[in-house]
């Protein structure tokens, strides 16, 4: 059985499971009071924090350090109509410990745009949601009625 709005809540276990598996996500900021979204990659630790790899130059370290952020990963399937969508809601804070960026040097994300000074932004996890898509329409095994075409008004395939 379907839920009515074709969603499923996931539980946090799941929630961390599946961001784990995406390559690239979305950070959500505000920059000069306004909001702003930049795809990053990143890494996923054990306790649901977010690891982001950064050029020190870039602005969005300076934007997020000490702020509260949303960081989002999906995953869609468009033949299906399904996928899901996780956002991980905290504070974001730049690591200035010396051993800790070396150890996530070592460990954490790899840069795809590498920088000769980058910074790691980590963003604690104070609230972790995701939905999934079940199946789209097609799950619900209801008719799609006639197809529209790109046009005026009421052309369609079936008119």
């Amino acid at each position: 059985m379907f839920p009515d709005d074709g969603f499923r809540e996931l539980a946090r276990h799941e929630c961390l499971r599946l961001m784990a598996k995406a390559p690239v996500g979305r950070i959500v900021y505000t920059r000069q009071a306004l909001p702003a979204v930049s795809p990053v990659n990143f890494s996923l630790e054990a306790d649901g924090a977010v690891v982001l790899r950064a050029p020190a130059a870039l602005d969005l370290a300076r934007a997020v350090d000490g702020a509260v952020v949303a960081f989002e990963a999906d995953d869609v399937d468009t033949a299906r109509q399904s996928g899901w969508s996780v956002v991980i809601t905290g504070s974001a804070t730049v690591v200035t410990d010396p051993a800790e960026h070396d150890g996530l040097t070592r460990t954490g994300p790899v840069s795809w745009a590498p920088a000769s000074e980058e910074v790691f932004i980590r963003i604690e996890p104070e609230l972790v949601t995701g939905r999934e898509l079940l199946g789209g329409r097609a799950g619900y095994g209801v008719d799609h009625g006639p197809r529209w075409f790109p046009g005026p008004p009421g052309s369609c395939a079936a008119c």
